[in-house]
């Protein structure tokens, strides 16, 4: 459908944010003719979200700048059983203080990414845990239970990959899918939700819902899956060596998230600045265009757009002043990451190869002398020559020593 007449529909198809939708033409036919609200679920299995999460962030983003009201549904309830979406096992159960623990670390991101009040189209935040934490049980089955068919179930992915590789599906998780479902007929119950939004994983879970309130209720809801955002080389978005990319300060510094960005394959850099930046489409398409050694200004562009937006603007200035110290004057910028060390160890003296670990710059002492054998660690700037090799007081310079493993990942080293 290319005639699409709602704002939000059309950003989201140039941006290319759409994979799935259970009623494209209607659901056009509903937000063309005045503001709807539409939700996402977030569960809170840590403190805060990573980048995987970002794509769904910034649809909500884009659902409040074209006029319609965002619902971020954090999952206090569905979290105490975890979602088996897209696992090949179990996830620990966690404590009720552990999960509000949880939600107050992710509020913080979307702060900053949406606005929150008492508008028309402000951006809302519940709790799923007050309505979920007061079901009575034989009620709940006799209520719900009917519309729901095993045989249905066993056919959803995250039911048949758990089964496929033999890994057990517990009566717990199982439940999951019906407890989604019910959310979104409750949501649009209670705050006239007409849309779920969410990645392709969730299509059945998405697609539960509606049928669930069309039966119930006799709602028309919407649903809107995003595809599975892949590098260029065919990786999953966000996974990186170093670990999970989180959008929280204090679960990754503003450098490292920066410097993850910049360092975006330059087949993707159009696919991202669409995906994770405001920027206009003009521009967009006038960076990804860029050739050569040029297509760089457009990855620190990226990185500055992406690190704004969530970590602020003063964030996203003080890391690339810091990746141009580092790395065209050669110099160890103030925002690189720090570890400190003992003083009296650097005063016996340091194998290379922990210290590499212990900065972080490798998670195995094999990986790190690997990159000792492929000239690829530095200290101060000097190739390390050998794993043998003992880091010793004397290798401060200013009071810190700079640590690299290749070309893009730096640390430095303090006593203390």
């Amino acid at each position: 459908m290319t005639n699409l007449k709602s704002e939000f529909l059309q950003v989201l198809t140039e941006r290319d944010f759409i994979h799935q939708t259970t009623d494209l033409e209607g659901l056009d036919t509903k937000m063309s003719e005045g503001p709807i609200s539409a939700y996402i679920g977030f569960d809170c299995t840590a403190r805060s979200l990573h980048v995987g999460s970002l794509v769904q962030i910034m649809m909500l983003r884009w659902l409040q700048k074209t006029g319609h009201k965002p619902i971020v549904l954090m999952g206090g309830g569905t979290s105490k059983i975890g979602d088996p979406s897209g696992r090949d096992e179990s996830r620990q159960l966690m404590t009720n203080e552990i999960i509000d623990d949880n939600m107050g670390g992710i509020r913080t991101i979307f702060d900053k990414l949406l606005h929150f009040g008492t508008g028309d189209n402000d951006a809302i935040m519940i709790n799923n845990g007050d309505w979920l934490d007061h079901l009575e049980y034989i009620s709940f089955l006799r209520d719900v239970g009917p519309h729901f068919t095993i045989n249905r179930m066993m056919t959803f992915d995250s039911v048949k990959l758990r089964l496929e590789r033999e890994q057990p599906l517990t009566f717990l998780e199982f439940n999951y899918m019906i407890l989604q479902a019910y959310d979104f007929m409750e949501l649009s119950k209670r705050y006239d939700c007409a849309l779920q939004m969410g990645g392709s994983d969730q299509w059945g879970n998405i697609v539960n819902g509606m049928e669930l309130a069309r039966r119930k209720t006799g709602k028309h809801l919407f649903g809107l899956t995003t595809p599975l955002i892949t590098t260029a080389d065919g990786k999953k978005m966000g996974k990186t060596a170093a670990g999970a990319i989180w959008l929280n300060e204090d679960h990754l510094p503003s450098y490292d998230f920066w410097q993850f960005w910049r360092n975006t394959q330059d087949a993707d850099v159009g696919k991202f600045l669409r995906l994770f930046t405001d920027l206009p489409m003009d521009e967009v398409r006038r960076l990804e265009a860029l050739g050569g050694a040029e297509i760089n200004d457009a990855k620190v562009i990226l990185a500055n757009e992406v690190t704004k937006l969530c970590r602020g603007e003063d964030a996203a200035k003080a890391a690339e002043a810091t990746a141009r110290e580092t790395f065209i004057k050669g110099g160890a910028g103030a925002d690189l990451p720090t570890v400190n060390v003992d003083s009296a160890a650097l005063q016996v003296g340091m194998n290379v190869v922990d210290l590499f670990i212990e900065a972080g710059l490798g998670s195995s002492k094999s990986e790190v002398r690997r990159l000792i054998k492929q000239g690829g660690a530095k200290l101060n700037d000097e190739k390390v020559e050998s794993e043998e090799f003992t880091v010793r007081r004397d290798a401060l310079k200013d009071g810190q020593i700079k640590l690299s493993a290749g070309k893009k990942r730096h640390a430095l080293v303090r006593s203390e």
